[in-house]
Order: structure tokens, then C-alpha cells, then sequence
């Protein structure tokens, strides 16, 4: 994933917001705020025809060098790009760069209405850790309610 990807990147992301089912937030940010958010060398993108149709991205989940290596996993796929397994080439390359990398915990925060997302992780060796009930807010669609949050950890079996 790099900055001329900027635009296509941040419609897809979009595209979830639309959606309703990926995610709590309500609006995309600039390129620059998302893109600082990310850990390089952890961010790809599926391109077809020069068509950016898909990303992932690892983000760290606190600057305390005791959790360096744990990362949460973030995957968005273009409508015109699911169910073609462009998910599966994106997660399994961001599990093998993290590998790589030396990150040995990766956790996706789901929200459970999101099956297919969840079923993607579990064949990466993600596990259900629990349910967070009430997780958070969601301003979709002119309404507030409640969500909850599936929680999935895959740890590798590569990093000691």
C-alpha cells in the first residue's frame, strides 16, 4: 500500500462505512492521519487491471514497546471484489509479512453480523476469544445503537 494507492484506498474504506457492517467509524480521514495509523511493511493492496480492488494493514495497538508485537488487522474488499478470494490473498499476506516481522499476536475486532469476515480469519487461524457486548456506539444510517464486537486472535506459531 503506498500514497499514490491514497485515493483508491480510502474509497474502499468508504465503501465500508456505507455499508454499516465494518466498522464504527462515521467518516473517512485523510490520507495522512490513516496512513500514520498503519505499520509498514504490514499494508497491501489487491490490484486487478491496475484497479485497486482490496487492502489490509496491520496497526499497532500501543505504543508500549511490551505489546510490539501484537497488532490488529484491518481488510477491506470493493463490492466488485468480494468472493473472488482477494481476502484470503490479502490476509495471508499480511499474516506472513507479520511473521516475518515478528509480531506474534494478531486480533480482529468484528462486528459478529459480519460472517464472512469472521469465517476469512477463522481459516487463518484466527480463534473466537469472546463476545465484547455493547462494545461501542454506532452512528449508522441516522440512528444510535449499541454493537457488539466479536474478538479474534490468531497467535503465530512462528514468533517465540
Amino acid at each position: 500500500m503506498l500514497p499514490e494507492h491514497a485515493d483508491a484506498v480510502l474509497a474502499i474504506f468508504q465503501a465500508g462505512i456505507d455499508g454499516g457492517n465494518a466498522t464504527f467509524e462515521t467518516e473517512c480521514p485523510a490520507w495522512e492521519k490513516f496512513s500514520s495509523g498503519k505499520l509498514p511493511g504490514h499494508r497491501f493492496v489487491a490490484c486487478e487491471d491496475g484497479r485497486v480492488l482490496g487492502w489490509v494493514a496491520l496497526s499497532p495497538i500501543s505504543d508500549r514497546p511490551v505489546f510490539a508485537g501484537v497488532a490488529e488487522v484491518s481488510i477491506y474488499i470493493h463490492p466488485d471484489g468480494q468472493g473472488r478470494g482477494l481476502g484470503r490473498a490479502l490476509l495471508g499476506a499480511v499474516v506472513e509479512s507479520s511473521e516475518r516481522g515478528g509480531v506474534w499476536t494478531l486480533q480482529a475486532g468484528i462486528f459478529p453480523e459480519n460472517a464472512a469476515s469472521i469465517r476469512l480469519h477463522e481459516a487463518f487461524g484466527f480463534k473466537l476469544l469472546g463476545l465484547r457486548e455493547r462494545m461501542g456506539r454506532h452512528d449508522f444510517g441516522g440512528e444510535t445503537r449499541w454493537r457488539d464486537v466479536a474478538l479474534l486472535e490468531r497467535r503465530s506459531p512462528l514468533v517465540d
